[in-house]
C-alpha cells in the first residue's frame, strides 16, 4: 500500500517530512503515528491508514513533497521489506557499471595500434610535412604515379582524418562524454532520491543536479540546496556586466579601415578630424553606474553587528509568507471596526467564574461569546460566511469556524469548529480549549484544519488594541477580537441623562474582500454582532 502526502489545508500544496516514526522493516498498526509533517498550516503526526510493515521510504526526513506524492510503501508482511535492500543494491551495482564503461575505451586503444598495416599510410603523414619539397619528388619518380595520387587524396581527407581518429581514438572523446553523461547517467543514483519538488526546481532554474552538493541525509539534494545553487548562479551571471568596458575597443578598429581608404583620396586627411568624435564612446564609462546598484544590495550586510544572530526562515515561516502575500494580491482587502460594550458579557463571566473553573478546569474567555454572536448575526448576512471560486461567490450555509492558535510564537494554525451554529457557550468553550491544546502538542489530524468557512483570530489576551488581519484564502473575511479593557464611556443614566461610567470595552475588526460585498454590508454585519453582545442575557444562557 502506498503512503502519500495528505492534504493538510485547502491552500496547502506541499509538506516537509520532519521525522519518520517507523523505519524500513518495522511494523505499524492502524492509526499508529507513522511520520511527522510540517506545513504552513499545521505540524502534525500522520497515522498509518492500515497495518503493515514499512517496506520502503521514498522521501527522507527534511525533504519537501507535494500533496499526493508517494512517501512510503507498506506491505502485508516483513517479506515486503526485501525489495528495499534490492533497491539499495541497485545503486551499489551501478558504480561498477560506470568503471566498466571507463576501461572499455582503453581496450579500444589497442585496436588503434592493430591497424599497424596501414602505418605506411600513417607514414604518408610524415610525407605530408615534406609536401613542400614534394614537388621535386614527383618529378624523379614518374614510374610511381599511382603512389603520387595517393598522397594527393590524403591531404584532402587529412582534415577529415583528424575527425575520424577522434571517434576511433575513443580516449580523447571519452572525456567529453564523461562530463556530458555526468548529469544524467552518472548522477542518476542521486537524482533517483530527489523529491519531485527538488526535480521541478532544478528544471525551472536550469541547473545541473550533478553540480549541486546535497546537504540532506546521505548527500541527498534538498530544496534549500537547489535555491542556494540558483542564487549562486544568478550571482555569477550578474558578474559579466564588467566586460562592458571592452566595448569602446570596436571604435578603434573602425578608424583603422578609414585610413586605409584615405590614401586614395588625399583630401581625406581632413576627415581624419572625425576620429576625435570617436572618443564619444567614452560614455560607456558611465555604464559602471550599475556598480553602485550592486553594492547597494550587499550594503545591508555591513549593518550586522558582530553579535548579531542570523536565523533562517523555517518551513512554516516561508509558507505563511507565501500565503499571506498571495492573499493580499488576490483579495481587495478592506477593514471595518466597531467598539463593543462587553459589560453584560463580563458580568456573566464574573458571576460564573468559580463554578465554571471547578467544573471545566479552565477559565471562561470572551471568545465563546463572540462566536455565539457571530452565529446569531450570520443568518442575516450570509455572504460573510462565503468563499470565492474563480468568478463566483460560494455562500456556505454550514458554519465551520477556523480559530487561529499561536504555537508558542513559532507559527499559527487554524483548527476548525464544525457546525458552530446552534452550539451553546459551554460546548463552544470546550471545543476551543481542546483544539488549542492539540494544536500546541502537535496532535491535530488533517481533518481538523480543513473545511473552514470563516476565520477568527484572537490577539486580545496579548493586550492588543486593533489588529488588521489578512484574509485566509479562499474565504472572504476574517474577524479579529482585540483586548477588552475598562474604559470611561458615556451612557444613558437612570433618568435618561448622559453620564460617564466605567465599562468593559473592546474592538471587533473585520477584514473583508471587496469583491464579495460592500462597506455598508460589512458595517451592518458588525453592528448586528455588537447588538447581540451588548443586549443578550448571557447569565441566563450560562445558567
Amino acid at each position: 500500500m502506498d503512503i502519500t502526502m495528505p492534504q493538510l489545508g485547502e491552500t496547502v500544496t506541499e509538506g516537509t517530512i520532519t521525522r519518520w516514526l517507523k523505519q524500513v522493516g518495522e511494523r505499524v498498526e492502524v492509526d499508529e503515528p507513522l511520520f511527522e509533517v510540517s506545513t504552513d498550516k499545521v505540524d502534525s503526526e500522520v497515522p498509518a491508514p492500515s497495518a503493515g510493515v514499512v517496506s520502503e521510504i521514498l522521501v527522507a526526513e527534511g525533504e519537501t513533497a507535494e500533496v499526493g506524492t508517494r512517501l512510503a510503501v507498506l506491505s502485508d508482511s516483513a517479506d515486503g521489506a526485501a525489495p528495499a535492500p534490492a533497491a539499495a543494491q541497485a545503486p551499489a551495482e551501478a558504480p561498477p557499471a560506470e568503471p566498466a564503461a571507463v576501461p572499455t575505451p582503453e581496450p579500444a586503444a589497442p585496436p588503434a595500434p592493430a591497424p599497424a598495416p596501414p602505418p605506411a599510410a600513417t607514414e604518408p603523414p610524415p610525407a605530408a610535412p615534406p609536401p613542400e619539397p614534394a614537388p621535386v619528388a614527383p618529378a624523379p619518380e614518374p614510374a610511381s604515379p599511382p603512389p603520387a595520387p595517393a598522397p594527393v587524396p590524403e591531404p584532402a581527407p587529412a582534415p577529415v582524418a583528424p575527425a575520424a581518429p577522434a571517434p576511433a581514438g575513443a580516449p580523447a572523446p571519452a572525456r567529453a562524454p564523461a562530463p556530458a553523461g555526468a548529469p544524467a547517467p552518472a548522477g542518476a543514483p542521486d537524482a533517483g532520491v530527489m523529491s519531485p519538488v527538488v526535480r521541478r526546481l532544478i528544471a525551472e532554474h536550469g541547473l545541473d543536479a550533478a553540480q549541486i552538493e546535497g546537504s540532506g541525509e546521505g548527500g541527498r539534494i534538498t530544496r534549500n540546496d537547489v535555491l542556494d545553487a540558483a542564487a549562486a548562479q544568478r550571482g555569477t551571471a550578474a558578474a559579466p556586466p564588467a566586460p562592458a568596458p571592452p566595448a569602446p575597443a570596436p571604435p578603434a578598429p573602425v578608424p583603422a579601415p578609414e585610413p586605409a581608404t584615405a590614401p586614395e583620396p588625399a583630401p581625406e586627411p581632413s576627415p581624419a578630424a572625425p576620429p576625435p568624435p570617436s572618443p564619444a564612446p567614452a560614455p560607456p564609462p558611465p555604464t559602471p553606474a550599475p556598480a553602485p546598484t550592486r553594492p547597494s544590495v550587499p550594503a545591508a550586510e555591513p549593518t550586522r553587528a558582530a553579535g548579531d544572530e542570523v536565523v533562517p526562515f523555517d518551513n512554516i515561516r516561508r509558507r505563511t509568507a507565501e500565503h499571506m502575500v498571495r492573499s493580499k494580491a488576490t483579495s481587495a482587502h478592506v477593514y471595518t471596526s466597531v467598539e463593543v460594550d462587553f459589560e453584560r458579557v463580563d458580568r456573566a463571566r464574573r458571576a460564573n467564574r468559580d463554578e465554571w473553573r471547578a467544573r471545566e478546569g479552565f477559565s471562561l474567555t470572551y471568545l465563546p461569546f463572540v462566536i455565539r454572536a457571530f452565529c446569531d448575526a450570520i443568518d442575516d448576512y450570509p455572504h460573510v460566511n462565503a468563499s470565492v471560486d474563480g468568478e463566483t461567490l460560494v455562500v456556505h450555509h454550514d458554519i465551520h469556524l477556523a480559530i487561529a492558535v499561536d504555537l508558542d510564537f513559532k507559527g499559527l494554525v487554524a483548527p476548525v469548529i464544525r457546525n458552530a451554529d446552534g452550539k451553546r457557550i459551554r460546548l463552544l468553550a470546550r471545543e476551543i480549549r481542546d483544539l488549542a491544546e492539540r494544536a500546541r502538542t502537535r496532535q491535530l489530524m488533517p481533518d481538523d484544519v480543513i473545511g473552514g468557512t470563516f476565520t477568527i483570530t484572537n490577539p486580545g489576551p496579548y493586550g492588543t488594541y486593533m489588529t488588521l488581519p489578512i484574509i485566509n484564502q479562499p474565504q472572504v473575511a476574517i474577524l479579529s477580537t482585540d483586548s477588552v479593557r475598562k474604559r470611561p464611556v458615556v451612557i444613558d443614566g437612570p433618568d435618561g441623562d448622559p453620564t460617564i461610567a466605567i465599562r468593559h470595552v473592546g474592538l471587533l475588526t473585520l477584514t473583508w474582500d471587496h469583491r464579495a460585498f460592500d462597506g455598508a454590508y460589512a458595517a451592518s454585519f458588525l453592528n448586528a454582532m455588537k447588538q447581540s453582545l451588548e443586549s443578550r442575557n448571557w447569565e441566563e444562557e450560562l445558567g
